[in-house]
C-alpha cells in the first residue's frame, strides 16, 4: 500500500521536481503497467479525461519519449491510480479534481512528445472512431 506521503513525491516527479532515481523510475513503470487498466476501466465513464490519459500511458510506456518525460507521465499516472491521495477518488463530485488537475497540467508541459500515434491507440483502446487522415 502507497504511503500518503508518497502522493506528494509522485506529484513533485510529476511536474519535473528533482531527479528519480533508475530504480524508482523501473518501479512506477512497473506499477503503472500493472494497476493502470484496472482502475481506468473501473472508472472510465467518470473521467472527463479519460482520452488524455489513456494518450498519456501509451507515451509513457513508449520507449522513444525521452527519459524525462516518460518519468514525468508515470509519475502523474502514478498518482491517478494511487488509492488514497490529497483528495480520496470516493469524494463525489471532487475526487478526481486533483487527478485531473495533474494530469492536465503534466500533458500540457509534455504535449509535444504526445504523438498521434499515441492517441490513435488510446481511440482504438476506448473503441473511438479514429479521425480521418489528411
Amino acid at each position: 500500500m502507497i504511503a500518503w506521503n508518497d502522493a506528494s513525491e509522485l506529484k513533485n516527479a510529476a511536474f519535473g521536481g528533482g531527479d528519480v532515481s533508475r530504480s524508482a523510475f523501473a518501479e512506477r513503470e512497473r506499477w503503472v503497467r500493472r494497476d493502470f487498466w484496472t482502475k481506468f476501466k473501473r472508472l472510465a465513464g467518470k473521467l472527463p479525461f479519460a482520452e488524455d490519459l489513456v494518450a498519456a500511458y501509451y507515451c509513457a510506456l513508449d520507449p522513444a519519449t525521452p527519459m524525462r518525460v516518460r518519468g514525468m507521465l508515470l509519475a502523474a499516472l502514478a498518482y491517478f491510480i494511487l488509492p488514497f491521495d490529497f483528495v480520496p477518488d470516493v469524494i463525489l463530485g471532487l475526487g478526481f479534481a486533483d487527478d485531473a488537475a495533474l494530469i492536465t497540467a503534466v500533458i500540457g508541459l509534455v504535449a509535444t512528445h504526445i504523438t498521434p500515434a499515441h492517441r490513435a491507440a488510446a481511440a482504438r483502446a476506448l473503441d473511438k472512431d479514429l479521425p480521418p487522415k489528411a
